[in-house]
């Protein structure tokens, strides 16, 4: 099949791009009246809607949600990546997506869903019911370090998780369910703490549906969805349940098998200046899996390339949570309390290396992960007169504790284990602190200055008989944050954030002194990891029609050191620092045409080196674009792109990935109270891969030391689905 070269990607960029240089000269032009208060808005604080309560029993949605991160944006009437976020966003890179952008794309996978932020790209390695592979501003996240994802004000990534430290798995999240998806980068705001260094997303729930819906779905490889969700009624409030049945064999030799089941109940009200909401979410899955296969076996013929190796990994996972939000918003406050409980279980089981380590057992292994979990989040945004200039004081208090029955790892053959490497109690706990105020200096300068104080606390029992293991230990760290936009001047403001980050590393890393592989002594972890960010950037409306953004960016972090869930010990990094560009461009020339461009480039390496260094599968150049066209009732269609460049497998370059593009399309039809759709997925039927690693394996026959290979997980060809909805 032929190849798509990066001289592809670069003419798909100008194309996208070039809506925005045809109306270089509709530029507004400048005006001399001097921006007031009213056109700078409030300063980057929690996001409420100045509306009318709803009318609950119409079923008129409330637009009055506070965000999960409160120190983000000020008033947003209407979200979307195209709207005008002037005088509102605290950062060029942040924004906010609407339902209608989220459910006009097409999906292959539910963590296609974050795609929607700029520069981010999602892939998989496995099996559909492990957490996706993410990627953004020069990380390779794996499955969600470094950025932080919540469902409301709940945190999804978990510490300490058997698979890999701030293990984020979206598969229980309904898209219809959605209505926003707010996007950050980088760690400038106090709010947000560990695994927010890159960046994070918040999906925020609709509180009431606008209306009823049904949806069946169908498509090759045995696709198959249904899904039900509605609002009714309930005593003095509204109660809206939603259920969704999701079954995928994949293209694969080997059958996925992937089952998913999930429930979602919201009970919301309304007591004056009060709302409440209770939230209830249940997912179960369950699934066989294709790991990424050698790309030695493949070429010499052994196997299909959407073959597989062993034939008995795969897993399953269960997440259940109760949530309770409630939001008070007086005459010079708003208060905002969310409290949360739930129990969440994974039992994988992965083979990478076939029979490198035991030549007669194979190298198969069960990650299992049984936790209970509960938090607490209280923020309070006032507005305050300080120096005798304008602006909003929020301070909060944050609380999460992880409690896990059982992380462990244990090898086994098909399925059944032959010993464990190592098993764990662990009590997580963290306690954080914020304060930020924000001012309104003058009509041309806004500032925003905060600090962010977290305290760990880990405490770790091994269960599997290595007592020296067995500890705890506390660390805390404080983070300073600043932010500064100049403007409006022309339809243009400028920006300059700064601010101090970190992750938390995991808790069986943190205690460790044994290596359970080895028996000698392993290499200390820090508790948490620092990292500093700066970023400068505009925001543009200068142009007609077309909303444009760009940003510079900078991070860099003390530290890669890690734990290892796949071997059980401590994997040694130094520092590292990357750095970049984004570009994005949203272009509306009607109101039933829409284009969009969004380009990153970074650059990954490693600190303090004697040669250069990369880091392993950093992406150093990423491009989205699409064209959605469409009213609200008629023919509708959408088109997206999505490529990235070749990527370093080795930290010298010697080995690199290939690049990877890929076109997916859906198309179709609606009225008022139905919906039928078409959907093209990787419409050009290309073959490349979605992940790509380098390293050693061992396969029967071949020697004892291994050979060192690339292993890939080759992109799904072409997939074709169709669905009907009905609405009332």
């Amino acid at each position: 099949m032929k190849r798509l070269f990066p001289a592809s990607a670069g003419a798909l960029a100008l194309a996208s791009l070039l809506p925005f240089f045809l109306h270089a000269q509709e530029a507004a032009p400048p005006t001399d009246a001097p921006a007031t208060s009213a056109d700078l808005g409030e300063l980057p604080a929690v996001v409420v809607e100045s509306a009318p309560a709803p009318v609950i029993n119409d079923r008129v949605p409330a637009p009055v949600r506070v965000e999960s991160t409160a120190v983000v944006y000020d008033t947003i009437v209407e979200p979307g990546k195209d709207q005008s976020l002037l005088g509102i966003a605290g950062s060029a890179s942040m924004g906010s997506a609407s339902a209608e952008e989220l459910m006009a794309r097409p999906y292959l996978r539910r963590g296609e869903l974050l795609e929607v932020v700029p520069g981010m790209i999602i892939t998989q390695h496995s099996g559909g019911g492990k957490a996706n592979q993410y990627f953004v501003r020069g990380f390779n996240l794996d499955h969600g370090t470094d950025f932080a994802i919540f469902a409301d004000a709940m945190p999804v990534n978990s510490r300490s998780h058997g698979h890999g430290q701030g293990y984020a798995d979206i598969n229980f999240v309904i898209p219809e369910l959605i209505e926003t998806l707010d996007y950050t980068k980088g760690p400038y705001f106090a709010d947000l703490g560990d695994f927010s260094s890159a960046g994070s997303a918040k999906f925020g729930f609709y509180d009431v549906l606008p209306e009823g819906t049904a949806s069946i779905s169908a498509g090759e490889d045995d696709f198959f969805r249904f899904l039900f969700m509605d609002s009714v009624a309930a005593g003095d409030g509204m109660l809206t349940t939603a259920f969704e049945y999701n079954y995928y064999d994949g293209p694969w030799v080997l059958e996925d098998n992937f089952e998913k089941f999930n429930g979602f109940v919201k009970y919301y009200w309304e007591a004056g200046v009060n709302r409440y909401s209770i939230t209830g979410m249940a997912y179960q899955g369950r699934w066989d899996a294709t790991d990424q296969v050698p790309s030695r076996l493949v070429s010499g013929g052994i196997i299909d390339r959407l073959g597989f190796v062993d034939p008995t990994v795969g897993g399953d996972s269960q997440r259940y949570s109760l949530s309770f939000d409630w939001i008070h918003e007086g005459d010079v406050s708003t208060t905002e309390v969310n409290a949360y409980v739930g129990s969440y279980a994974l039992d994988l089981y992965s083979n990478f290396t076939y029979f490198l380590a035991d030549p007669v057992n194979g190298d198969q292994f069960n990650q299992v992960d049984d936790r209970v979990f509960a938090g607490l989040r209280i923020a309070d945004t006032r507005d305050s007169d300080l120096f005798g200039r304008e602006g909003d004081f929020t301070i909060g208090l944050q609380s999460h504790h992880d409690f896990i029955d059982e992380v462990g790892l244990h090898n086994t053959a098909a399925r059944q284990r032959l010993g464990t490497v190592r098993s764990d109690e662990v009590y997580e706990m963290n306690v954080s602190t914020f304060a930020n105020q924000e001012l309104i200096l003058n009509d041309w300068l806004k500032i925003n200055t905060g600090v962010r104080a977290d305290l760990y606390h880990f405490d770790v029992t091994s269960l599997s008989g290595v007592p020296a293991n067995s500890g705890n230990d506390t660390a805390a760290m404080v983070n300073p944050k600043f932010g500064a936009v100049f403007g409006p001047w022309n339809e243009t403001e400028l920006f300059f954030n700064w601010g101090g980050g970190f992750h938390s590393n995991d808790a069986r890393g943190v205690t460790l002194q044994v290596d359970p592989a080895t028996g000698l002594p392993a290499p200390a972890v820090d508790p948490l990891v620092r990292q500093w960010g700066t970023e400068v950037g505009a925001r543009t409306e200068v142009v007609e029609g077309v909303t444009s953004s760009i940003s510079l960016w900078h991070l860099q972090s003390e530290s890669e050191l890690l734990y290892v869930g796949d071997a059980g010990t401590n994997e040694p990094g130094p520092a590292t620092e990357r750095y970049g560009i984004e570009w994005a461009v949203y272009w509306n020339p009607t109101d039933w045409l829409r284009f969009d461009s969004e380009l990153a480039v970074s650059e990954a390496r490693f600190r303090n080196e004697p040669v250069d260094r990369f880091v392993e599968n950093a992406v150093p150049v990423a491009l989205s674009a699409g064209i959605t066209a469409g009213r609200a009732t008629g023919p509708y269609g959408a088109l997206r792109a999505r490529y990235f460049s070749p990527r370093p497998l080795t930290a010298d370059e010697s080995v690199m990935s290939r690049d990877s593009l890929v076109l997916n399309a859906r198309a179709g039809y609606r009225k008022e109270k139905w919906d039928v759709y078409v959907e093209l997925l990787n419409l050009l039927d290309t073959d490349a891969n979605d992940i790509e690693y380098f390293y050693e394996s061992r396969l029967p026959g071949e020697p004892l030391a291994g050979i060192a290979d690339t292993h890939y997980h080759p992109m799904e060809p072409l997939s074709v689905r169709t669905g009907v909805t009905w609405h009332w």
